[in-house]
């Protein structure tokens, strides 16, 4: 154990005098720093008052190996008393308290408490320190986060600003190191970050004003008060100076509730008047009303009360014993219990930023990888604040998680990027995060593990009840329930058995009732990306050299040495002191010192690297010319320079070269004959140690020896035997290799195989399913999924369960018969979608095994059956029809054209069929009797195949054998963008004949048509 520093009593009169003596603090100003953190206190403390009635504590980084002087430099920056902590020290109002080196301190009521620092592990004393603060003064502490390098204070604040206290940080730009401020600015949870000279009066102004909400509404409500009906008329903005406290909070209330979809009214009031009197006093407003006033002004400040009503407080493993109870008792009977490819449903509800859910995540991948086991998980993290579900969803978390995690488990689940930790691919898969209100959204169903920790103590009971209710309906029969510490079913306790009532772990007896929803719409606050802090560049001894020199004094001639009296850096004139030796060159300080010089300076250097202290010389006579023309007096210092925490070089030291110009400041001179003479006593006594451990050593070397040959006699035997063994696994491993390769070449050709049918049944276009012989699915296409609600992890469930939009009641009778008979079926079904398809079973039988099976194919033949239709309704038509292409080929005839071709010498269809060009019949002259015709029809038709006309119509005469007759043709183009016209001829002789006869009908010809081929308007057949 290490021992605790004894305290430095400042210059106040004693420290113990100044805690004893000192009021009871208003509030805890704890301030965390680290590298070049002397500098930003001294200007913080320059800008402080010394009467804000608050105890200030100061927690810095400092070095195990060396005494602290910071209360004395300190006192020079402050009137207030200045104290190295004691263990059990008491708190204090206006005293600043300083922690000693080596040590982790934390605040038990009054009292601070000291424990030693484990060199072995990460220690956080910044963190630590807020932490407990938090716990023990709540709306009263005060964190500040200063220069320094790491993330040391970034979980503190968080800590603090869920107990309703203010965290500030310094400017990132104003700091001399700024790792430590951006990691604290990157949470969220800092409420101003200012530079160095503006902390201190915010925080006496703060203190000063801060508000005390208990004594504004006229005395503090119980948690479970209800809270103050409001009239709607009294909304108005200008009106508010006549309210009451108790109303004006009312109202506020009301505001944040309806600002989004969080109901506050379910919040205890007590909770709700914390957060209420933070923000007044970091907004520094003096009452009620006119923060009343602020949030109808300023929707930001009304932004951002809403998001302190849901802080996230969380961590990984809160509570430790309690994750390990839950990873034995539920964890592992789940996984034990899963069956093959089923899924583990867990709810973690109010999950803040998501560390409770990849602690779940952790300890299921665990649990299976020691069961062997690996079934599909499936975690749904919901949280009610949209900026808490995107930081969890980013999985990226500060370095400091390393102090809360398992080595083991930080190795296997956490990647490091960028000086942060990254939660790796396969944990956050299986984690869905969403935004989900536990008290108005609709609960999630069939888990088999919910878990709600520290969210329902901030809920009034009734809103508990609701909660406890919602979550019991999600759960399955058997299910688990895992609470925070604080909580308890109340309610709902006669429909779970307890687990562990210490750790609240109960399982549910009964599936729960269906809960009644209440969903209110509400405004979402955008959030802010998160912020990235860049690493800083390590300090330089020879920097760190010239710090210590400038805050110790004035700047000497000096010279920075190691530990082995080498020089590394010269500051000032140094050559006067400085001569160089005849020989092989070197900057050790016995072979570049003047000779008046060199004892005195080797004496300092031994006995300040001894104690560990500063060291300085009497007053020691040069001649002149030695290190000049006229004699002088000098003194030799010697100071240790401060380490830096990243440091990997070994101790260094400050040799300065100050002229004796006055009386002695205080530090012990040194006796050159007594410092030489003890240690040369010290050498000799460290050369008698060495020879007697020396001829130790030799002894049990020798011992040592002789049971390394007998050992080497049995490793010689044992050897004969493994090397006869060795043989036979030679030959073993050769008919295994030969094996494998069989089995590697069997491998790719499968792969092959299975990579060519999935590519098939893509390009084919059409429903796929694959079934065995108890008709469960083993395998689909993707376009199976058009007809079957079907998923991957469908695969291996029957194919009955599945539902699909085909009429076809018959589907699993028919695949039966197929697979019973081993015969192909077909049958054409129709869809609920209005489809059709053309349904075919194939049976197959696996080669060299009894296993067998069914391919099912789902092929669309709706075009073909529209198609069908559309050939019977034109050959119903009693005209000749033909369907042209752009071209003048024909596509499509009818019955009735096919009639007459037949009657009229071309039965084959040769000239006048489908892929025939009828334009070009018609050009040659062949198709009428009177070429006239002939040119009239193709300029016709071509007028309309080319858009020209929309309408064609033309009477000709065609007469058969002994019979003359008249037909009339009629053509119209077809929309779309292939083109076409649809061509009719229908015979009009007797018509033709009745108007030779009787010239007063009308002389345009066929009715509805002007008898020249024009459009004349819609054909009539």
């Amino acid at each position: 154990m290490m021992d605790v520093p004894a305290p430095e009593t400042d210059m106040q009169g004693g420290q113990g005098a100044a805690a004893s003596a000192a009021p009871e603090p208003r509030a805890v100003v704890a301030i965390g720093a680290s590298a070049g953190g002397l500098d930003a206190l001294e200007r913080l403390f320059d800008g402080l008052p010394a009467d804000t009635g608050a105890a200030y504590v100061v927690i810095q980084h400092l070095s195990p190996d060396h005494k602290s002087i910071m209360a004395s430099l300190l006192a020079r920056h402050t009137k207030m008393p200045v104290v190295t902590v004691e263990d059990e020290m008491e708190l204090a109002a206006d005293t600043v308290f300083l922690i000693p080196p080596a040590t982790i301190m934390t605040l038990e009521g009054r009292h601070l408490r000291l424990a030693p620092k484990d060199r072995r592990v990460l220690s956080l004393p910044i963190d630590a320190f807020f932490t407990s603060m938090a716990a023990g003064f709540g709306s009263r502490a005060v964190a500040v986060v200063l220069s320094g390098t790491g993330s040391d204070g970034t979980r503190g604040v968080g800590a603090v600003h869920a107990a309703g206290g203010v965290a500030i940080a310094q400017d990132p730009r104003d700091a001399r190191f700024d790792g430590m401020p951006r990691s604290a600015i990157a949470t969220g949870f800092i409420d101003s970050a200012l530079g160095i000279e503006r902390i201190g009066p915010w925080i006496a102004d703060y203190l000063i004003r801060r508000p005390r909400l208990g004594q504004l509404t006229g005395a503090e409500r119980p948690d479970g008060a209800t809270g103050v009906a409001v009239d709607d008329d009294r909304v108005a903005v200008g009106q508010f100076d006549g309210l009451e406290p108790a109303e004006a909070l009312g109202r506020i209330v009301e505001i944040l509730s309806l600002s989004g979809e969080v109901n506050f009214l379910d919040y205890k009031p007590g909770t709700v008047q914390r957060r209420i009197e933070r923000r007044m006093g970091v907004r520094q407003v003096p009452d009620l009303t006119s923060y009343l006033e602020l949030l109808t002004h300023d929707r930001t400040e009304l932004a951002s009360l809403r998001r302190e009503m849901l802080i996230p407080v969380t961590s990984f493993f809160r509570d430790p014993d309690s994750f390990a109870e839950l990873a034995e008792k539920v964890i592992d009977p789940l996984v034990a219990q899963a069956a093959v490819g089923s899924t583990l449903r867990v709810w973690t509800a109010g999950c803040a930023t998501g560390e409770e859910a990849y602690t779940l995540a952790m300890l299921f991948f665990d649990a299976f990888e020691r069961a062997g086991r690996w079934p599909t998980l499936k975690i749904f993290a919901t949280d009610v604040e949209p900026m808490n579900i995107e930081t969890a969803a980013a999985g990226f978390f500060a370095e400091t998680i390393a102090a809360d995690l398992p080595t083991t488990f930080l190795e296997r689940f956490f990647t490091t990027r960028g000086g942060q930790y990254t939660i790796r691919p396969e944990i956050r898969q299986t984690i869905v995060f969403a935004r989900h209100n536990l008290l108005s959204d609709p609960p999630f169903t069939r888990m088999d593990l919910v878990t709600c920790r520290n969210t329902l103590i901030y809920f009034r009971p009734e809103a508990q009840e609701r909660a406890l209710r919602r979550m019991h309906y999600a759960l399955r029969t058997g299910g688990y329930l895992f609470l925070g510490g604080s909580e308890a079913l109340v309610q709902v306790q006669d429909d779970f058995s307890v687990l562990s009532a210490r750790h609240r772990i109960w399982q549910a007896l009964r599936p729960g009732a269906a809960p009644l929803t209440d969903r209110r719409a509400g405004l979402y606050v955008t959030p802010r990306p998160p912020r990235t802090r860049a690493d800083n560049a390590p300090v330089t001894a020879v920097e760190r050299g010239f710090a210590t020199l400038s805050r110790t004094y004035a700047p000497p001639p000096a010279l920075l040495v190691n530990s082995h009296h080498e020089i590394l850096h010269s500051y000032g004139e140094v050559s006067r002191f400085m001569q160089m030796r005849e020989g092989a060159a070197s900057l050790e300080i016995g072979r570049m010192l003047v000779e008046p010089l060199l004892p005195v300076a080797s004496a300092l250097l031994f006995k300040s690297a001894r104690l560990g202290e500063e060291a300085a010389s009497d007053s020691i006579p040069i001649a002149e010319g030695i290190l000049g023309p006229d004699p002088l007096r000098l003194r030799l210092r010697v100071v240790p320079v401060k380490q830096g925490t990243d440091s990997d070089e070994g101790r260094l030291y400050i040799l300065a070269f100050e002229p004796d110009e006055g009386p002695d400041d205080g530090i012990s001179g040194i006796d050159i004959d007594r410092e030489v003479g003890a240690r040369i006593e010290m050498l000799e006594a460290e050369l008698a140690m060495t020879r007697e451990s020396l001829q130790a050593m030799i002894e049990e070397l020798e011992t040592s020896n002789e049971e390394l040959q007998a050992t080497n006699e049995e490793m010689m035997a044992s050897n004969e035997e493994l090397q006869s063994a060795n043989e036979e696994l030679q030959s073993v491993n050769e008919e295994l290799n030969s094996l494998n390769a069989e089995y590697q070449e069997k491998i790719d050709l499968l792969n092959r195989s299975n990579a060519d049918l999935d590519s098939l049944t893509e390009i084919m276009a059409m429903s796929t399913i694959f079934v065995d012989s108890e008709l469960t699915v083993t395998r689909f296409s993707p376009d199976a999924a058009e007809l079957f609600r079907i998923r991957d992890v469908d695969v291996g469930r029957p194919l009955g369960d599945l539902t699909h939009r085909l009429d076809y009641p018959a589907l699993l009778d028919d695949l039966r018969r197929t697979l019973q008979g081993q015969s192909r079926t077909e049958r054409e079904v129709s869809g609920l979608n209005g489809r059709h398809y053309l349904v075919r079973m194939l049976p197959y039988r696996v080669p060299s095994s009894s296993a067998q099976g069914a391919v099912v194919t789902f092929v669309d033949i709706t075009q073909t059956r529209n198609l069908q239709l559309l050939q019977a309704v034109i050959d119903g038509l009693a005209e000749h029809v033909a369907v042209l292409d752009g071209h003048g080929d024909i596509l499509l005839v009818n019955a009735a054209w096919t009639r007459f071709a037949a009657d009229n010498g071309d039965p084959g269809l040769a000239h006048t069929g489908v892929g025939t060009n009828y334009v070009g019949r018609c050009d040659i002259g062949e198709a009428a009797i009177d070429s006239g015709y002939a040119k009239r029809a193709v300029e016709g038709i071509r007028s309309v195949l080319t858009g020209k006309q929309r309408h064609f119509t033309m009477e000709y005469p065609c007469d058969a054998p002994g019979q003359p007759r008249w037909f009339v043709m009629h053509a119209r183009p077809l929309d779309g963008a292939r083109g076409g016209a649809v061509v009719s001829h229908i015979e009009i002789t007797r018509w033709h004949n009745q108007t030779e006869a009787s010239p007063e009908t009308s002389p345009g010809g066929l009715p509805g048509s002007d008898g020249t081929g024009a459009d004349g308007g819609a054909p009539r057949a």
